[in-house]
């Protein structure tokens, strides 16, 4: 049990840091011009366009500010919703999210930035929402595997709303995108994310 009295839902793996058998692929995320919340991700030099946080890319993330880090993000791990669809195709590994599922952004918690089972007393994230976001998650590094509390929390690549629409910090693709990606990303890889706008085109 945690110091809130929720049993804590089990722990998903831990980022690699590329150390061992050497440094995976890296994409780079920059800001789309002309656009403060959309940006650009560059994969094997094909720009794929993506929505980002309402606030743009900062490098001074903080709880609730609505921007996307600067930095290294490695994913952790995948999250799909059954009831949906089968599980997506991926070499990362693969978490079914279940009406239960919940994510701590609650600063000072025990939990934050963690899964908890619901329900929570603090506030959280319900992963199992309502519209089709969370249908297909990447849980990405940032203040996960060492975190510091109120740097920010739940930071995913997850699907986006029509027309790119803000998110609240985190990175926003299409279904198909996001298979395309899926099918590519290890352990090893990661997103680098910028702040400068790239100066090519991105593919519809």
């Amino acid at each position: 049990m945690t110091a809130t009295g929720t049993a804590r839902k089990q722990a998903l793996p831990r980022a690699r840091t590329g150390a061992a058998g050497g440094r995976g692929a890296t994409l780079t995320l920059n800001r789309r011009p002309g656009s403060a919340s959309q940006g650009v991700l560059i994969m094997s030099g094909r720009a794929l366009p993506c929505a980002i946080g309402r606030s743009g890319i900062r490098s001074s993330k903080r709880e609730g500010d609505g921007a996307t880090p600067v930095g290294r993000l490695a994913p952790v791990a995948v999250l799909w919703r059954p009831d949906r669809g089968p599980p997506p195709a991926t070499r990362l590994p693969l978490h079914p999210i279940g009406p239960r599922d919940g994510w701590c952004d609650a600063g000072f918690d025990a939990n934050y930035n963690r899964p908890v089972s619901l329900p929570y007393a603090r506030s959280h994230e319900v992963m199992a929402r309502a519209d089709a976001l969370y249908d297909m998650v990447v849980v990405l590094d940032w203040n996960y595997r060492r975190r510091l509390q109120g740097r920010g929390s739940a930071i995913f690549l997850h699907l986006a709303r029509p027309g790119f629409r803000p998110t609240e910090g985190c990175i926003a693709v299409t279904r198909p995108t996001m298979r395309l990606l899926l099918a590519r990303l290890g352990r090893r890889d990661a997103i680098r994310v910028g702040g400068s706008s790239p100066r090519r085109k991105a593919s519809s």
